[in-house]
C-alpha cells in the first residue's frame, strides 16, 4: 500500500508552478503520481503545469476532474484547455459545470462567453461577459472581447464604450486603439478614427490590423491614394495577408487600376479560396472588364460560400441582367432585400430591371425610395436622369447630386454623376452647362487607361475590307447557311438601332434579341481558321451553328430574330458569307448626332474613341469607310439602309420596307412599337417607349460652338 501523500510536497509542486518552473513541476509530479496514482491534486497540478508549457493537458485535466468532479478550478481548467483546442462544444460542458459550483468564476465566466463567441452564438455570450466584468471591472481582455461583441452584431457605440474602458487600464495597448478606431469608423465618426487609428500605429507601427483599419478609413473619408499606401504597407508586413490583399484591390478599383486590383484579388483567392470577399471583388473588375461570364462565376462562389451576402447578390443580378436573365435578375434583387430590406443597391437594381420593362413609374418609386433611405447614394440619381425628361421642378434632385459631387467618390460615382448632370442641363436646355459636365465625364473617363489606336483600327479595316472584297463575297456566296432567321441592325452606337429593333420587334413574327454578343470573336476565330490557307469555308458552317443555337435559345417559334448589335457593322461580310440569305438592315443618322449622343452616353461596353471627340471623329471616318465597301461588296437583297431622320420623318413608310425587306407581311403593331411589352436593356430603353418625335434630329446644333473635330464629317 502506498504511503499518504505529504501535504508539503504539494505545497512544493504549487511553488514550482507559480515560479514558472513549470518542467520541474512536471517531471516532480509524474514521479509522484507513480506512487499516487489516484491523487487528484497532482493531476490537478500536472494539468497546469503542461498547460502552461503549451503542452496537451486535456488527458490530465479529465482524469483530475475524474477525481475531484466538485472542485470548480478543476473543471474551469479542462474548459480552457479544450478552448485552446477550438472544442468549443466540449468546452462549454466542462465550464458550465465550473460555474455551476463556483458562479462567480471570471475566467470560467470569460472562456464561456469565448466559446459561445466561436459557436457563432454570440448574443448568448453578452452575459458572461457582463458577470466577469460586474466581478472585475478592470479585466482589460473582457472588456475588449465584449467590444468585439457588439462590434459585430452592428452595436457601434455601445463597442465603442468597451474600448474606452479598456483602454483607462491600458492607455498604450495599441491593439485597443485599433480597435476604438474601427468602431468609431463603422459608426460614421471618421475623423475620430482617423486620430486612434493614427493613435494606435504610434503605439504599434508594424501592426498590420492598424494599417488595415487606418486604410478603411482614409478610403471612407475619400482618401484612397493613402489608403492605397496603407494596404500597402500591411501587404509589405504580411505578404500573405489575404484580407490586406482585398481592401488593396478593392481601393486600386475605385481609382480605375483595374489591372493591379485583378492580380492583387487574384492572388487572395489563390491564399484563401474560400473567402467570399476575394471573389466578389475580382468579380466586379472582371465585370468593369466587360467578362461578363467570368464576372458570373465569381458572384456566384461569392453567394454560395457567404449565403447572406447582399453585395454579392445584387452584382450577380447584375450580370444576369446583361445576360437577360432578368428573372434570375429579380431573385437576386429579391434575396438581397431579404437579407437588408434597406439595401439601396437591391432597390436600384429592381429599378433597373423595372425600367427595362417600360415600367418607369415603378422604376422611379423604388429610385426615390432609395435617395430616401440613402441621400449620398450616386447610383439612385443617375438613373432618376436616365430613364426621364427631367425638368426645373427636379430641383431637389439637382442639389443631391452636386452636393455628392462635393465629396470624395470613387471613380465611377463621379463619371456617372457628371454624365447624369449632363442628361438634366440638356433637358433643361442650358447646354453651355450640360456640355461642360458631359466633357468632364469623358476626361474622367480616361483615367482608367483606354487608349484609342488609330493606327490599329486602320489596319483592321484594312485587312477586312482585303479579305471580303468582292469576288471573295460572291464566291463564297453559296457556302453558308440558308437560314433567314436572322436580322442584323447595324451602325454606329445611338445612330437608331435599338428603335429599329423595337419597331421590328413589335411584329408578332419577330423577336428582337437586343446586342448579341458573337460576331466580334468569330471575326477573331474565323482569321485564326484560314491563317496560312485559302478560303476557311470549312469553318463557316461551324459558325453559323454556334450562332443560331445562340439564337434560338431564347427566341421561341419567332420567324425572325433581330440581333441589333450596332457594331456588327463591321462583319458584315463575313455575316453575309456565313448567312447569305439572311438580312442586313443599316441605320444611318447624322454624324454629328451621332457621335455627340454616343460622347454624352455613360456606355457600360463602349471604346475609348467614345471619349474623345477626336477620337470619335476618326472612328467615324473608319465606320463610313466601312460601310461603303459593304454597299458596294454585298448585293441589294442582302442590305438595306435606312435614313434614321428618314424613318421618323416617315414611320410606316420605311417600316413597311423594313418588313418587305425581311419578307414579313405588313402588320399595324410596328408603329404602336412604345406599347410593346419586351425587356430592352440598352441606353435607349426609355427613348424606344417613347412615340416617334423629331427632337432627337439636328440637336447638335444647340452644340455648334462645342463640337470642334466633328464639324469635318459634315463633309463626308
Amino acid at each position: 500500500m502506498n504511503s499518504a501523500l505529504n501535504p508539503h510536497a504539494i505545497g512544493a509542486l504549487v511553488a514550482l508552478v507559480e515560479q514558472g518552473h513549470l518542467a520541474e513541476a512536471e517531471k516532480d509530479t509524474r514521479a509522484l503520481l507513480a506512487m499516487h496514482p489516484k491523487a487528484g491534486m497532482l493531476w490537478k497540478i500536472l494539468g497546469v503545469a503542461l498547460m502552461r508549457q503549451g503542452k496537451d493537458a486535456v488527458a490530465a485535466l479529465r482524469k483530475t476532474v475524474e477525481l475531484m468532479p466538485h472542485d470548480a478550478e478543476a473543471h474551469g481548467n479542462l474548459g480552457a484547455a479544450l478552448v485552446d483546442r477550438s472544442q468549443w462544444a466540449d468546452a462549454l460542458v466542462s465550464l458550465r459545470q465550473a460555474l455551476a459550483i463556483q458562479p462567480r468564476n471570471v475566467e470560467a465566466l470569460l472562456d464561456t462567453a469565448n466559446a459561445l463567441r466561436a459557436l457563432g452564438r454570440a448574443p448568448e455570450a453578452l452575459p458572461f461577459y457582463q458577470r466577469a466584468l460586474e466581478q472585475n471591472p478592470r479585466h482589460v481582455e473582457a472588456w475588449n472581447n465584449l467590444g468585439n461583441v457588439f462590434l459585430e452584431s452592428g452595436r457601434y457605440a455601445e463597442a465603442e464604450r468597451c474600448y474606452r474602458s479598456a483602454l483607462q487600464w491600458t492607455p498604450d495597448d495599441a491593439r485597443l486603439q485599433c480597435n476604438l478606431a474601427n468602431a468609431e469608423r463603422l459608426s460614421g465618426k471618421l475623423n475620430d478614427a482617423l486620430s486612434s487609428a493614427r493613435g494606435a500605429m504610434a503605439l504599434d507601427p508594424k501592426s498590420v490590423t492598424t494599417h488595415k483599419i487606418l486604410g478603411l478609413t482614409l478610403s471612407a473619408v475619400g482618401e484612397r491614394e493613402a489608403a492605397i499606401a496603407s494596404f500597402g504597407r500591411a501587404v509589405t508586413l504580411q505578404p500573405d495577408d489575404a484580407e490586406a490583399l482585398i481592401y488593396l484591390g478593392a481601393t486600386l478599383r475605385d481609382l480605375g487600376r483595374r489591372r493591379e486590383a485583378a492580380e492583387l484579388l487574384a492572388r487572395a483567392i489563390e491564399l484563401d479560396p474560400g473567402r467570399a470577399e476575394s471573389h466578389y471583388n475580382l468579380g466586379l473588375v472582371l465585370f468593369e472588364f466587360r467578362r461578363i461570364d467570368e464576372a458570373l462565376q465569381s458572384f456566384s462562389r461569392a453567394v454560395e460560400l457567404r449565403p447572406a451576402y447582399r453585395e454579392a447578390h445584387v452584382s450577380l443580378g447584375t450580370a444576369l441582367r446583361l445576360r437577360r436573365r432578368n428573372g434570375d435578375a429579380e431573385q437576386c434583387a429579391q434575396a438581397a432585400l431579404t437579407i437588408d430590406p434597406n439595401y439601396v443597391d437591391a432597390l436600384c437594381l429592381l429599378g433597373e430591371l423595372r425600367a427595362d420593362r417600360g415600367e418607369f413609374a415603378a422604376a422611379e418609386e423604388l429610385f426615390q425610395r432609395a435617395v430616401t433611405i440613402n441621400p449620398d447614394f450616386p447610383s439612385a440619381y443617375g438613373s432618376i436622369a436616365t430613364h426621364r425628361k427631367m425638368t426645373s421642378a427636379d430641383a431637389g434632385w439637382l442639389a443631391g447630386v452636386e452636393a455628392l459631387l462635393g465629396k470624395r467618390l470613387p471613380l465611377a460615382d463621379e463619371i456617372s454623376l457628371h454624365y447624369a448632370l449632363g442628361k438634366y442641363f440638356d433637358d433643361v436646355r442650358q447646354y453651355h452647362d450640360a456640355f461642360g459636365h458631359y466633357r468632364q465625364a469623358n476626361e474622367l473617363t480616361k483615367r482608367y487607361g483606354g487608349v484609342y489606336d488609330q493606327r490599329k483600327l486602320t489596319q483592321r479595316v484594312d485587312e477586312i475590307l482585303s479579305r471580303f472584297d468582292a469576288p471573295f463575297v460572291r464566291q463564297r456566296h453559296d457556302r453558308g447557311s440558308t437560314s433567314e432567321l436572322p436580322v442584323f441592325v447595324i451602325g454606329m452606337p445611338r445612330s437608331g438601332t435599338s428603335l429599329t429593333e423595337q419597331i421590328l420587334a413589335s411584329h408578332p413574327a419577330v423577336f428582337g434579341a437586343g446586342e448579341v454578343t458573337f460576331w466580334n470573336a468569330a471575326f477573331r476565330a474565323y482569321s485564326e481558321s484560314v491563317r496560312g490557307r485559302d478560303g476557311g469555308e470549312d469553318f463557316m458552317p461551324t459558325l453559323a451553328r454556334d450562332y443560331l443555337d445562340r439564337l434560338t435559345a431564347f427566341s421561341g417559334t419567332a420567324l425572325r430574330v433581330v440581333d441589333k448589335m450596332p457594331a456588327n457593322f463591321m462583319y458584315a461580310g463575313l455575316i453575309h458569307c456565313v448567312f447569305p440569305r439572311a438580312k442586313i438592315i443599316h441605320v444611318k443618322r447624322h454624324p454629328i448626332d451621332t457621335c455627340l449622343s454616343i460622347y454624352f452616353q455613360n456606355f457600360f461596353n463602349m471604346g475609348s474613341y467614345a471619349n474623345d471627340l477626336d477620337s470619335l471623329a476618326d472612328y467615324y471616318r473608319q465606320y463610313m469607310r466601312i460601310t461603303h465597301h459593304w454597299r458596294n461588296v454585298l448585293p441589294e437583297t442582302a442590305l438595306l439602309e435606312v435614313p434614321y431622320e428618314a424613318l421618323i420623318e416617315d414611320q410606316e413608310g420605311w417600316t413597311r420596307r423594313m418588313l418587305e425587306f425581311i419578307n414579313l407581311p405588313w402588320d399595324p403593331r410596328c408603329l404602336d412599337f412604345h406599347e410593346t411589352n419586351r425587356v430592352v436593356i440598352t441606353a435607349s430603353k426609355w427613348q424606344v417607349r417613347q412615340k416617334i418625335h423629331s427632337s432627337s434630329a439636328g440637336r447638335w446644333k444647340n452644340y455648334e460652338r462645342f463640337v470642334g473635330p466633328l464639324a469635318a464629317l459634315l463633309e463626308l
